[in-house]
């Protein structure tokens, strides 16, 4: 069975196609610059050289036409026909409090997501133009979706709902719904693996640290709080985004700067977080040597960064009476060996110490604390793909 995984944004598709006897990745791709002047198309097959394709792609149709097309291309492809496909996996941002899992998609399940829009209007338009596409290009191949805020809800009551007026919640759904939920459920069950035991047994603390960072409580394999909310703004400080701050600042900095709630909404999401404090940038590799020459500002994202990852694993202990086993992935928890060593000192009251020699490692599975220690850190790379590959399978197989 071969399942095609499509990961739609506002300008760009990530894909994979699998192949789900073994689960090894046939080929992967991203399309750029979608609708934009110099859209292009990176594809890498599995064994052969990786290729790009400069085209004009004024849609999400027109770049998902390009994919199937390289996908059986003679020469850079890895399938004859498309019909080889058995199935296409969608992710999706948001499913409201309609999916607890993936699902089928059906006439019904699109609707719903048309519906669910308002509460990702940059992430769920271009989700469902991908899905609107690919059923298009390739009619009659089962499709499902799997959604980011899936894995978030079994989160109880008391930690998701807001303490503003309840109508809200009842009128527009007003609430903490989270986010990565697909990589939280992939690294925690793969960290049980990696340590050989059962996922029912621990409390785990994943830590989903890139431009986009959230923190999620795992309680025997289930999400018990995390710290994204009703939108990917909340939480962590992250490259662009500010995290959780004083709602106050908003109608503050309306006041003082005359601005309105889109130029306030595009402040916190795009010019705030790392990025707003260094004046550098949202990527740590230019943190760190903008930091390393004596940048002071840049120095001091990195430990605001540091210390919020830091405050969250302290309180989801407390949440869960505990904790296990920390989990580092996504592109910084994967590959920063200072900011992992950065939020780890000081956890020595929970039980838990590097091995600095272990630590010395990047984009690998590993576990990082010392041998002794009662709990345990490890890196774990995030494969979300697979997650939804497999998800797919199971709904549509």
């Amino acid at each position: 069975m071969k399942v095609l995984v499509v990961n739609c944004g506002s300008s760009s598709v990530k894909y994979q196609l699998l192949n789900m006897e073994d689960e090894s990745v046939m080929a992967r791709g991203l399309v750029e610059r979608i609708g934009i002047e110099g859209s292009r198309l990176k594809h890498q097959a599995s064994g052969k050289d990786e290729v790009v394709i400069e085209k004009v792609m004024p849609d999400h149709k027109a770049a998902l036409k390009v994919i199937t097309d390289v996908l059986i291309d003679e020469k850079d492809g890895v399938i004859k026909d498309t019909s080889e496909i058995s199935a296409v996996g969608h992710r999706v941002v948001h499913g409201g409090e309609k999916f607890s899992g993936s699902v089928k998609i059906t006439e019904e399940v699109m609707d719903t997501l048309r519906e669910c829009a308002d509460l990702a209007p940059l992430h769920n338009p271009p989700n469902i133009m991908g899905v609107e596409a690919c059923r298009q290009l390739m009619p009659g191949i089962p499709m499902a979706g799997t959604f980011d805020t899936a894995f978030h809800h079994t989160i109880p009551d008391y930690a998701y709902i807001y303490p503003i007026p309840y109508e809200y919640y009842d009128k527009y759904g007003v609430r903490k719904y989270g986010f990565h939920g697909t990589s939280h459920k992939y690294v925690s069950e793969r960290a049980a693996q990696v340590l050989g035991k059962p996922l029912e047994s621990l409390k785990i603390i994943t830590c989903h640290l890139g431009n986009g960072a959230s923190i999620t409580a795992v309680d025997g394999g289930v999400s018990v709080e995390t710290s994204m909310g009703f939108t990917p703004l909340e939480g962590l400080a992250m490259g662009t985004r500010c995290g959780s701050i004083d709602p106050a600042i908003i109608a503050f900095l309306m006041e003082k700067e005359q601005m309105t709630i889109d130029e306030v909404n595009n402040v916190l999401n795009k010019r705030s977080g790392v990025k707003g404090i260094s004046g550098v940038s949202s990527d740590f590799r230019d943190l760190e040597q903008a930091a390393g020459k004596g940048d002071k500002r840049a120095a001091l994202a990195i430990d605001v960064f540091a210390y919020k990852v830091k405050k969250f694993i302290g309180s989801y202990s407390a949440v869960m009476n505990g904790v296990d086993v920390i989990v580092f992935t996504a592109g910084l928890g994967e590959n920063s060996i200072s900011m992992r060593e950065k939020i780890c000192s000081g956890l020595g009251y929970l039980g838990l110490e590097l091995d600095p020699e272990a630590n010395n490692v990047r984009g690998k599975e590993a576990v990082i604390s010392k041998p002794d220690c009662k709990v345990k850190a490890v890196v774990i790379p995030t494969n979300e793909e697979l997650m939804i590959a497999r998800d797919t399978m199971g709904i549509i197989g």
